[in-house]
Order: structure tokens, then C-alpha cells, then sequence
């Protein structure tokens, strides 16, 4: 296959060279952010998701329902607020519920009835009945313990008087005091029980329980207000955890539940979304699958009416229902990644996804756009609101601090936050982008993304916008600048990112050490990616791998240690298309064991990035001939040809800082645009070794510590950089290693 180079391919790799400046053409409009206008249309703070917003508008439109699918961090929860602001101010007057919910009891003590009435007219049937019911308690008689009372009284003074007699009558007769003992006793017992009648009594008619008690059957009946409007001001309710109780309501459990203070149902009932909202916003779909809502969610969808029921099998509210149905035309808006929409395809036949697309529509939420100069100026649009939240953060946490203290006071408890002291011009005030800034931005959504298009998970970037304030501010700085940016970089790092730049610093002593071990040959410097799970960014390392090429009677090879299926079936298409060069080279036949290392991959191996870098290494000791360990590779090789990869920008970002002592990467033709950003802001020129061309990236200042990419169309462009051999020298060696191979098997 022909390797060669024509003067088109020359002449794209130098307009790569143009793309500082035609970003920096995108961005002439402004000098810094200052002069960026935020959209007073609120959908339109959104940006990139045209699709999305667009679709936004005709559902609002049509009142239907909405699935947003996409990764986190793209704008979900942010459109979906949106959708409730329009259509609170478009429509919202006619859609939120206009009427009171009351509960009823039912026919029996586990049934009750729902009514729906205008609040005010539901106010004053309930005030009517209350005062009907305060009227009959006041008629009724005031509790009294006279009675009895009395009773005890009277015995007492009985007691009283024979026990006086009886004193008088032991002074004659002395056997006459035991009948003074034994009145004495009675009266004061008569006098405690006298008293407590009369605490009873005192505390009866405080409590008025006996009149409460003579009406409760009465108060009973009294209608409970389970939802009223004029309360209830939210259009839509965001349920982040979905199951019966929340969406449809419920059954409180009765304290009580014996005795003539049992609690009526219609008292321990209460509603869910359902009920009491015209938009149900699902934050996140997965979780309405895990609690097995899905089934009642589709009939109440269809139904747009529902019968409340207890949510359990057994216990308090288990048989507790309702007697009518409870009115639900809701509006669904709900989000979910990829793999929940895979499940939903295949649940109930794609039931959910059938009722969506019958009264809306499904969005897929772009996970990267083109970038052009829309977007760019979106790009800038952002980082302006960002910066004007920012300031409203500063203004609710510093507002009281200033008006009493002034700028000194702010700086002198900002010095006690940062453990130093701060410039005496010191101003906790947010400060503009200026154009270079925005330019490293939108580097950055670059870098992140592929294929020349803009990262759209942004939700990482917003600490990366703030954190750069605070340098700039720090700094004294009037605008925040790119350096900025990358120190803020450095300091916002997820969890797979922080892992990223720990194994960084251990593969640099590594690599040290093997290239003063060894000759180089049979190793290669691989190039991986680790994705972030939350914030998708990816986070490129370096990944030494070794290769042997053993004589022996078969045809196998060996990668062993954590790998993928994907990384196996590379290296099985290494081996086939070394054997496949060997026959074409008409070299003789000679089995070979093949074994791939990579060398301190505890984490595992998966995809097919690495191929070309098993190939390398694989020649490099059949042939015996070292490899240039300064240089990093990558690229997907299918028969000479080496493919496209992802993650090649985040690639080559992992092995360019200079303490790790690279000089340069291999990545394939078709990732060329992916290099474009690495060129802004930085110093940067075109080369070419043999014909393979490149651009040459200096790190530092004053065209300092080169960095070489060079862009391979097949394996032997990476030969020729790597190893310095041409194609008919490789093959030359494969084919004499093979013969010698040969001989000595046949000694």
C-alpha cells in the first residue's frame, strides 16, 4: 500500500497552522467579555443545544411531554428549568391547578373521597361547618363532678361529728377511742376523694374533653384540605427518586388506630406529584426504574386519572383506598445517559419511550458541536454569565462585610481565609475575560472533545471559570488572562484526573529507568486515555509497553495482565499482519511466539489504540532495532493503514510536560485537527523528517524545549520516525531474521 505523502496532504497539515488565527478572527468582536450581551431570553443562556432548545419550545407549545438523553453536564436540568419558567410565564395562569383537593370519608373506615372546589368556596363550607360543630359543642353541658362531690361531703361531715362524739365519750369510757381512730381515718379519706373529684373536674373543663369527645364524630366528617392552590405556587415539581408515595401519594400511618380516637383516613391521606403539579420534572430516569414506578407511571400517563391505594401489602394503611379517581394530566420532562435509554428500549417493548414520542419528544443532548463562530461567541456568552453569578455569589456572601467595613475589611478576612497577606489594592471584585482568556476556553472544550468540535459537558468548567476569578483577583490582575486558566486547570481535577497525574508522576521515574536499562529494543511508549465518569473529560498517560518475538513451532501470542477483549483482538490483528507482511515479503515460513507487556498497567487495557504500538514493538525485536523512547505513539493499525483514536489532544497534553523528558508523538493522519488547540497561545512551526510532516510546538518561552507531532498515515511512517528505517529496510531485516530463523531450526 503507498505510503508516500502528495502536496495536498503537505499543504492541510500547514492550515492546521491557521487555526490560532482563525480563532482569534472568531473573537475580534470583543476585547475582553465586557463588551458580551446575556440573552434576556432564558432558553438562549443555554448554549450549544439548539436541538434541545428548539424542541423545548414546540413541546411548550403543544403541552407535551419531553426526554432529554445525554451525559451528565450537558444542560438537562438547566433546559428543563427552563421549560417551567416559559411556560409559567406563557401559559402558567391556565395550567396550574386552579381547584382545592378535600378528602372525605367514605363508605368505611378504610375508603375515602377526593372533591375538587374552588378554594374560596371550599373555605367557607368549611368555616360553615366548623361553626355548626362549635355550636354544638357549646350546648352541650358543662362537665360536673357536683354530684358526687356532694356525696363525699356529706359523709364526711358525718365522719367528723362521730368523731368528735367519740372523744367526748372516751373521756368516760376509754375503748370509746377506738371508734374515734377509725372515723378519723374515714374522714380523711373522705377529704382526699372530696379532692380529687375536684381536681378531676378542674381539669376536665379546662381541657372541655368531654365536649371534643360528644362532637368528635361530628369533627370527623369535617373535609381535609390536601392541596390548595393559592399555597402551592410551584408549576413543576422536581421528584429526584420517583416510587408510589411521592408521585401518587399515600396513607400516613395511624398512632392510634383502636379506640374511639382512631384517626379518620381522610386525616392521614396525602398527594403526590401527580396531584399537585402540572409539570413533573425526573432528574434522573434510572431511579424511576429501580423503584419499579415505570408500569404505574405508563397507566397514569395513558389514563391521565388514578385510584389512591396504601403503598403496602400488610400493616397500618395496607387496605386504605380511595373511591373516585384523583385527576393527573401531567406534563412528563424527564432526563436519563445512554445506558438507561438502552433499558427503556427494551422495557415493555419500549412502552415509555412510545408514550413519550405520542405527545412530545425524545432530545438527544449533544455531547459536542462544530466549532464555528456561533459557538464561539456562545462560548464567550457563557463565561459572561458565569461571570455575573459569580459576582452575585460575591455580593450575598461579602455585601454586609463591605457596607460596614469597606474594601479593607473584605481583604483583611480574605487574608484570613488564604493564610497570607494580601496587596493592598486588593479587590474582591470580579473581573472580565479577556480575548486571549475566552480563547483558552474554548482550547479547552477543544481538548476535551473530537473531531474539531467543542466539548458540551460544561458543567466542569463553571469551577474552572471561578477558580480563575480568584487567581485574577489574587493577582491584582484587571483581567483575567490564560495563565489564569491553567493554573485553575491544574487545580480542578476530578478523581480520575488526580489518579491520571499520580501515575504521570511514577511513569516518569519508570520511563527514566527503563530507557537506562535497556537498549530500547522491543520497547515502545504506548499513549492511554482514563475517562472521567462525571465530568467526561478525558486524561491522558503515558504507557510503556514491551514486545518479544520468540522462534518457535507456532503461531501465538501472548498479552498478558488486566486487557479487554477489545485490547486482545488487537493484538491477534498485530500478529496477523506481521504474518501477512512476512508472505507478501516472500520471507519463509517460521512460527513464532509473540508476547506483548504492558508494563505496569494495573488499572487493565481496553481498545485497540495501542495497536500500532504493539506493531512497533513487535518489529523493533524481530529486527533487533532499538526504538526512540522520546517519542510517544498511538493510532488504531488495520493492515498498514493506522486509524483514527480518541483522546489524541489529551494524549499528547500527558507526555508535553517537560519533566518527563518527551520530545515528540506519532499519531495518525486522520486526528490532525485534534492538534489545533494545542496550538493556541503558544509558539509553533512546521517540520518535516524524510516526508513525514509535522508541526513543531515549543513549551517554553523564546522557542524553548521543541515538541514534535508528527502525523502517520501508515505503520511505516512510524517506523521511519521511531526507528529511522525505511520500508524497504524493514523489510529487508524481517526477511533475513527469517531465514537465519530458518537455518538454525533445521541444524
Amino acid at each position: 500500500m503507498p505510503d508516500a505523502y502528495n502536496e495536498n496532504d503537505y499543504k492541510w497539515i500547514k492550515e492546521l497552522m491557521l487555526y490560532p488565527e482563525t480563532l482569534e478572527k472568531r473573537l475580534n468582536y470583543i476585547r475582553d467579555t465586557s463588551r458580551v450581551e446575556v440573552p434576556d431570553d432564558p432558553i438562549e443562556r443555554v448554549i450549544f443545544q439548539s436541538k434541545a432548545k428548539k424542541a423545548i419550545r414546540k413541546i411548550a407549545q403543544n403541552r407535551g411531554h419531553m426526554l432529554m438523553v445525554g451525559k451528565p453536564g450537558t444542560g438537562k436540568s438547566l433546559l428543563a428549568g427552563m421549560f417551567n419558567h416559559i411556560i409559567d410565564k406563557s401559559m402558567g395562569e391556565y395550567i396550574r391547578p386552579g381547584d382545592s383537593i378535600a378528602a372525605y370519608p367514605g363508605k368505611d373506615v378504610n375508603n375515602v373521597k377526593f372533591a375538587y372546589a374552588e378554594p374560596k368556596k371550599l373555605d367557607r363550607h368549611i368555616a360553615k361547618v366548623r361553626e355548626e360543630i362549635e355550636t354544638a359543642k357549646n350546648s352541650v353541658e358543662e362537665f360536673s363532678l357536683s354530684e358526687q362531690i356532694g356525696s363525699v361531703r356529706k359523709v364526711k361531715k358525718l365522719l367528723l361529728i362521730a368523731t368528735g362524739l367519740s372523744i367526748v365519750t372516751g373521756i368516760f369510757f376509754p375503748t370509746a377511742f377506738i371508734f374515734t381512730g377509725l372515723t378519723g381515718i374515714g374522714a380523711i379519706f373522705m377529704y382526699m376523694q372530696e379532692n380529687n373529684h375536684k381536681v378531676q373536674e378542674k381539669i376536665q373543663r379546662e381541657a372541655q374533653s368531654g365536649k371534643i369527645l360528644s362532637v368528635k364524630h361530628i369533627l370527623d366528617m369535617v373535609p381535609e384540605v390536601l392541596y390548595d392552590p393559592r399555597k402551592g405556587t410551584n408549576l413543576m415539581i422536581n421528584v429526584s427518586e420517583p416510587s408510589s408515595r411521592n408521585m401518587k401519594g399515600g396513607f400516613r400511618h395511624d398512632p392510634y388506630q383502636s379506640g374511639i380516637m382512631q384517626t379518620p383516613i381522610h386525616k392521614r391521606a396525602y398527594l403526590g406529584a401527580h396531584a399537585k403539579a402540572s409539570i413533573i420534572y425526573i432528574d434522573e430516569l434510572k431511579t424511576l426504574i429501580k423503584s419499579r414506578y415505570m408500569s404505574s407511571l405508563l397507566e397514569i400517563m395513558q389514563n391521565k386519572e388514578y385510584i389512591l391505594e396504601g403503598g403496602k401489602n400488610s400493616g397500618s394503611g395496607a387496605a386504605d383506598r380511595s373511591e373516585n379517581y384523583i385527576k393527573a394530566d401531567n406534563i412528563i420532562i424527564a432526563c436519563c445517559n445512554h445506558d438507561t435509554l438502552v433499558h427503556l428500549q427494551e422495557e415493555g417493548d419500549g412502552a415509555f419511550l412510545s408514550r413519550i414520542e405520542d405527545k412530545g419528544e425524545i432530545v438527544q443532548m449533544e455531547s459536542g458541536v462544530p466549532e464555528t463562530a456561533e459557538h464561539v461567541m456562545q462560548v464567550a456568552q457563557y463565561i459572561k454569565q458565569e461571570i455575573i453569578n459569580l459576582d452575585k455569589d460575591f455580593k450575598e456572601t461579602w455585601g454586609k462585610v463591605f457596607e460596614k467595613e469597606g474594601h479593607a475589611g473584605v481583604r483583611r478576612r480574605s487574608a484570613k481565609i488564604f493564610g497570607k497577606r494580601l496587596p493592598p489594592d486588593y479587590r474582591l471584585e470580579v473581573r472580565d475575560f479577556s480575548r486571549n482568556a475566552v480563547a483558552e476556553v474554548v482550547k479547552e472544550l477543544r481538548c476535551r472533545s473530537f473531531d474539531g468540535k467543542l466539548s458540551c459537558i460544561l458543567r466542569p468548567l463553571n469551577g474552572i471559570i471561578k477558580t480563575a476569578e480568584q487567581n485574577a483577583i489574587v493577582d491584582g490582575a484587571r483581567l483575567v488572562e490564560p495563565t489564569h486558566i491553567r493554573h485553575a486547570l491544574d487545580e480542578h481535577l476530578s478523581l480520575e484526573g488526580a489518579i491520571s497525574q499520580e501515575v504521570i508522576e511514577h511513569k516518569k521515574d519508570l520511563k527514566k529507568y527503563i530507557t537506562s536499562m535497556t537498549d530500547s529494543i522491543g520497547y515502545v511508549v504506548g499513549l492511554a486515555v482514563i475517562n472521567s465518569r462525571a465530568g467526561g473529560q478525558m486524561f491522558g498517560q503515558p504507557m510503556p509497553i514491551h514486545c518479544q518475538v520468540n522462534t518457535g513451532d507456532s503461531d501465538i501470542i501472548t498479552a498478558p495482565g488486566k486487557i479487554g477483549d477489545i485490547a486482545k483482538a488487537a493484538a491477534k490483528n498485530v500478529r496477523a499482519s506481521i504474518k501477512k507482511f512476512l508472505q507478501g515479503a516472500g520471507a519463509p515460513y517460521v512460527g513464532y511466539e509473540m508476547h506483548i507487556e504492558y508494563i505496569q498497567a494495573h488499572g487493565g487495557v481496553e481498545g485497540d489504540s495501542a495497536s500500532i504500538a504493539m506493531d512497533v514493538g513487535l518489529i523493533s525485536d524481530f529486527i533487533q532495532r532499538p526504538v526512540n523512547q522520546k517519542y510517544g505513539i498511538t493510532g488504531s493499525l488495520t493492515g498498514e493503514i493506522i486509524l483514527a483514536v480518541g483522546g489524541v489532544t489529551e494524549k499528547i497534553r500527558s507526555i508535553m510536560d517537560t519533566d518527563l523528558t518527551m520530545e515528540g508523538a506519532c499519531i495518525p493522519w486522520q486526528n490532525k485537527y485534534d492538534i489545533e488547540p494545542l496550538l493556541v497561545n503558544m509558539e509553533f512551526e512546521y517540520i518535516q523528517q524524510y516526508d513525514v510532516p509535522g508541526i513543531r510546538i515549543y513549551r517554553t518561552d523564546n522557542k524553548g524545549d521543541p515538541f514534535n507531532i508528527y502525523f502517520c498515515k501508515t505503520k511505516y511512517n512510524a517506523y521511519r520516525i521511531l526507528m529511522e528505517l525505511s520500508r524497504e529496510e524493514i523489510e529487508d531485516s524481517m526477511t533475513e531474521r527469517c531465514r537465519n530463523d530458518l537455518k538454525l531450526m533445521r541444524v
